[in-house]
């Protein structure tokens, strides 16, 4: 059997026994914020949910890559912890102790979706077939959760408790196809002559010839079409966060039926489906890259078709397309870490980037749960999202384009003037007092 068969067995498996917990844990306090609780409230649940990627980024990703195997070791300890965390639950449901066995839960989920994308390439025959291989795993996420959801609603007719023991089941079914991965022997870092206490011999190059030119700028080049993408895959976040909490409270506000929120949510979700169904055809035909920058030219142009025109209709077909960038940007940002980041470094490149996606993504949503009634209308809310959309396709574009050239990225060269103007108001503030 192929080996990617056993990762897709070991996700399908993840997902359910991750809906499961969150079935179980849907009439407690730590989930229970939804977008018509009061501003304040979601707003702490937004905050709340980057927590586990405080720990995740700093700790777990540079774990992920440190021993031969590690990876495989974390996918199966992230199913052992969270099958011991759902069994602790199932004890303490009623108790100040769920909060932090939910936060462990949370942190063993987040290791192993870092662990399962570095190990993704190791999997593939090309580079090419990375996008089909995500995409694979995210219908399988999605697949994971809906096979779950019937049995976990059953079971919590019941009793919370029966949910989480059968999350807990799951989570060791898990193991169970994770050990059959390999072990993957990461390629270690590059380690100039006369590292390790060494002294370099005589005629040992200078480290800076260690590397031949032409390959240093080729890795300079890919360095920064990933750091490029990070940056696009950013703003996609933003606009994600930005886009559900607009339009819910916009529809809280309209006095909408409690369908309205369902279709809304539904329009995302088919989005996400049509992009993960649709991206190994896609990219087929074009590169990662030019399809990240199309789904932001894509979103741009809805959103601006939008504030034409704010009604439910357009709206929903709003919420559809940004489903759709959603999924197929993380797919191909997913797809060029794995393809351009070197292997010793993937774990913790994945833990860094998530951790801001995640940062990003509560920015968004702050700005119109913060907002006053009123003061972020609909209309306003989705113009800001078009030129947000726009400016991040032009830079993308701009900065592959100046890459290509050799040159520095308009983002680059814009940050850089905004620090060296904060660095003269601060030195003429000095001056004066």
């Amino acid at each position: 059997m192929q080996p990617f068969t056993w990762l897709a067995r070991t996700h399908l498996l993840s997902a359910a026994g991750d809906a499961l917990i969150a079935i179980a844990l849907a009439g407690s306090l730590f989930f229970n914020l939804d977008p018509a609780a009061a501003r304040p409230r979601v707003a702490l649940y937004l905050l709340v949910t980057m927590a586990p990627f405080a720990v995740v980024g700093p700790l777990i990703g540079p774990m992920v890559d440190r021993a031969r195997g590690g990876r495989r070791g974390m996918i199966i300890g992230a199913g052992i912890a969270r099958a011991i965390l759902a069994l602790l639950m199932v004890w303490h449901l009623d108790s100040l102790l769920l909060f932090p066995e939910a936060f462990g839960a949370l942190v063993a989920g987040k290791t192993y979706h870092v662990a399962k994308s570095a190990v993704v390439p190791g999997l593939v025959r090309q580079e090419r077939d990375l996008v089909e291989a995500n995409s694979k795993l995210m219908l399988l996420s999605g697949l994971g959760g809906a096979l779950a959801a019937g049995p976990g609603v059953l079971l919590s007719l019941a009793s919370s408790r029966w949910v989480l023991m059968l999350a807990a089941m799951t989570f060791v079914l898990m193991t169970f196809p994770a050990a059959r991965l390999p072990r993957f022997a990461v390629r270690p870092r590059h380690v100039p002559s006369g590292a390790h206490g060494s002294p370099p011999s005589a005629n040992s190059p200078p480290a800076s010839l260690a590397i031949p030119q032409p390959a240093r700028v080729r890795a300079t080049i890919r360095r920064g079409a990933m750091l490029l993408a990070g940056s696009a895959m950013g703003i996609v976040r933003a606009m994600t966060g930005f886009t559900l909490f607009l339009i819910a409270f916009w529809l809280r506000a309209d006095d909408a039926a409690p369908w309205w929120f369902g279709f809304m949510f539904t329009a995302s979700a088919a989005g996400q489906l049509i992009g993960a169904v649709g991206a190994p055809w896609l990219r087929r035909r074009v590169r990662e890259e030019v399809l990240l920058a199309c789904t932001l030219l894509l979103a741009a142009a809805m959103s601006f078709y939008v504030v034409t025109a704010p009604d439910r209709g357009p709206v929903l077909g709003l919420a559809l397309v940004i489903g759709f960038m959603s999924a197929l940007g993380k797919l191909c940002f997913d797809a060029i870490v794995q393809r351009d980041e070197a292997p010793a470094d993937q774990g913790r490149t994945f833990a860094r980037f998530e951790t801001r996606f995640q940062l990003m993504w509560v920015i968004g949503g702050l700005v119109p749960v913060t907002a006053p009634s009123g003061i972020l209308p609909l209309r306003a809310g989705v113009l800001l999202l078009a030129v947000a959309a726009t400016v991040a396709v032009v830079l993308y574009a701009g900065g592959l384009w100046a890459l290509a050239r050799g040159r520095r990225p308009p983002s680059v060269i814009i940050a850089a003037r905004v620090r060296t103007r904060i660095t003269q108001t601060r030195a003429r503030r000095q001056r004066r007092s």
